[in-house]
């Protein structure tokens, strides 16, 4: 026997059972394999068919899987940098543009090193979110630390007073 499907996620039993109907529609001679048998990984489940009947077999499941969606090849999800910490404090700047941004729903990541804290840190966006994080952290370095302090205040739980 030989294995033409193998899979070990949550649904792996679930899917390899759907391959093994798939096959036996077709006439193989097929068997559902789980971890409990030798040689086959824990969480694992796997199909076998008779080794003269593997490559045809393999054939017919490619033909029936879907292929995954073609990504977005634009370059409108490329990451450019739109904050450059270069200071002692510029991990902790780079923080606080990351928190803001992620207040406002912009998907970002702080790229640089606390190992070697001489390189800059930066913030980085996709390109075509790019001019709104630009305006969102214009706008929050305008409104200043009070601002701030104010909003951490609407978040923290209120006095009996």
């Amino acid at each position: 026997m030989t294995t033409v499907y193998r899979a070990a996620d949550e649904e792996s039993e679930t899917e390899a059972a759907q391959i093994l109907e798939l096959l036996a529609a077709e006439g193989f001679a097929g068997e559902l394999v789980g971890d409990n048998a030798p040689g086959v990984v824990v969480g694992t489940s796997e199909v076998r068919v008779p080794a003269s009947q593997g490559p045809m077999a393999e054939r017919l499941i490619a033909s029936r899987q879907t292929k995954p969606e073609a990504g977005d090849a634009s370059h409108s999800l490329d990451m450019v940098t739109i904050f450059r910490g270069r200071n002692v404090d510029g991990e902790s700047e780079a923080l606080a543009v990351e928190s803001v941004l992620r207040a406002n729903e912009i998907p970002c990541m702080i790229v640089g090193s606390q190992q070697i804290p001489s390189l800059e840190f930066e913030v980085q966006v996709p390109r075509a979110q790019s001019e709104a994080a630009m305006r969102i952290i214009e706008e929050a370095r305008a409104a200043g630390p009070e601002a701030a302090a104010e909003a951490e205040a609407l978040t923290e739980p209120g006095d009996t007073q």
